[in-house]
């Protein structure tokens, strides 16, 4: 089980709203929360990563917990968002060589076959995000309310 440490943002019935925060910023930046040098961080804000689990230890607003995931369900997602689409890609290209094996235009050949097999990895991750949000496998779990020594992390929270 991979283990990290969240604060509590907001309770809903049973789950309970969480932000990772960094205890380390960024070497390159200082930004704990966020990315402050690529160029999406400087498009889109540092905007928090806030996601929902079950809270089954009863953790109250600002308190930081422990979550967890399964290794094997962060190592398949790792797969399955980048190793199949970039497959598909390779096979896409090697198919439009080897089917229009024209050899004028070999190259537009394999370009347009490595595009189409990329929208079939694209379609088939849409696919399978769906079923994977209803799996409990892949959601994070809340392990344990976070030992006393993980308080200043808390104390930064709150400076937000």
């Amino acid at each position: 089980m991979i283990e990290e440490n969240a604060v509590v943002i907001s309770i809903n019935e049973d789950a309970a709203s969480l932000e990772i925060i960094r205890n380390k910023p960024c070497g390159l930046c200082g930004q704990s929360r966020g990315c402050g040098i690529s160029i999406w961080g400087k498009l889109f804000g540092h905007r928090p990563n806030i996601f929902e689990a079950k809270n089954t230890v009863n953790a109250k607003v600002d308190e930081v917990v422990v979550i967890g995931i399964e290794e094997g369900a962060l190592l398949w997602s790792s797969f399955a968002v980048y190793g199949i689409p970039l497959g598909l890609l390779i096979l896409g290209a090697i198919l439009g060589s080897t089917i229009f094996s024209d050899a004028l235009h070999q190259d537009r050949n394999v370009a347009v076959g490595a595009l189409l097999g990329l929208f079939v990895g694209y379609l088939w991750l849409k696919g399978h995000n769906q079923t994977t949000s209803i799996n409990p496998r892949y959601r994070p779990v809340i392990l344990r309310l976070a030992e006393s020594s993980f308080q200043n992390l808390n104390f930064q929270c709150k400076q937000r």
